[in-house]
């Protein structure tokens, strides 16, 4: 199957991160079926889809023709058969456990075709594992998006054993004709790329707090006003080759060197998060909320707001919205 030919797609499991996906595959103007066990949870999903086009009208970003257009493509319902037979692609984001992947998965496979791509939003779960037991695990592949999905281009791709090649490159191109930037992994990891990156930094996050080098607030300006202004424009990598001047990230990295492996042997390298963690993030985290400006968000949904239009105005610099 070709991208082209995917016309339809389903949404199973409506929490936020598939509401999110519903929303992109909307607003690109895909059919899509929203499927959740009970009906309450629809109800929730259909109020964050009206909630996310409400704001992307508001940001200018579709026209108030065009939203009423993609609340017209969503059919919410209860019923797996109903969600999954008449789609070309399944985009699964239930809960991050095997059993419950396995359950869904085992489900969807009575009334779809082998065709059909099944896509999990697994945060860094194995594919291997996760179609263990499929009829049809060729079709089988992993498509990690970051939240929230229907702004943030990445989607990671991942594939099982079991995996085929087109299955792979038609979702791809698929993801490509949603303006995404996909990538696929060339071998199973527990999370991905962009998640162990993101854990590998938190580690260090909570070794600084706990060590009492800085608070919570100052870790989160500190890469919000430093490295994180740089990863918005360019990855690692690249900036390290402007860093590196006329001699590019080799001279850098021969510069640098012998000063990194000094604070490598400084930096976290413990495997369990402490279990007091929990609590100091938190006290942190509400004493930076009410430290910030009202306008930059001081409670989660005036910070989500203010993460969305951020991400709006760095995604237009992109050139992708």
């Amino acid at each position: 199957m070709k991208a082209t030919e995917i016309k339809k797609i389903a949404c199973i499991g409506s929490g936020v991160i598939g509401a999110s996906w519903a929303t992109n595959f909307i607003m690109k103007g895909y059919p899509v079926n929203v499927y959740d066990i009970k009906q309450e949870q629809l109800e929730l999903a259909k109020s964050n889809i009206d909630n996310n086009l409400k704001f992307l009208f508001e940001e200018k970003i579709l026209t108030a023709e065009e939203v009423e257009k993609a609340k017209s493509l969503v059919n919410y319902t209860t019923s797996m058969k109903e969600a999954v037979s008449d789609v070309q692609f399944i985009q699964e984001s239930g809960p991050e456990r095997y059993e419950i992947k396995h359950a869904i998965l085992d489900e969807l496979e009575k009334y779809t075709s082998p065709e059909t791509i099944y896509a999990s939003s697994t945060s860094g779960l194995l594919i291997t594992e996760i179609a263990k037991n499929a009829k049809h695990p060729e079709r089988c592949i992993g498509a990690h998006p970051y939240n929230p999905p229907h702004l943030i281009p990445l989607v990671e791709l991942s594939k099982g054993e079991k995996s085929s090649e087109e299955a792979v490159k038609t979702a791809s191109d698929f993801f490509k004709l949603l303006g995404k930037e996909p990538i696929t992994l060339q071998k199973e990891a527990l999370g991905f790329i962009s998640n162990r990156l993101q854990v590998a930094l938190y580690r260090e996050v909570i070794e600084l707090v706990m060590r009492g080098v800085c608070t919570v607030e100052d870790i989160d300006k500190a890469v919000c006003f430093g490295p994180g202004l740089r990863y918005g424009t360019m990855g690692p990598n690249l900036i390290f080759q402007l860093g590196g001047g006329p001699h590019g990230i080799k001279g850098i990295m021969k510069h640098i060197g012998p000063s990194v492996e000094l604070w490598l042997n400084d930096m976290a390298s413990w495997t369990k998060v402490p279990e007091e963690w929990a609590d100091i993030a938190h006290e942190g985290v509400v004493e930076e909320m009410a430290n910030r400006e009202p306008e930059f968000g001081q409670n989660n949904e005036d910070l989500t707001k203010f993460r969305d239009r951020m991400l709006i105005d760095l995604l237009k610099l992109h050139k992708k919205l």
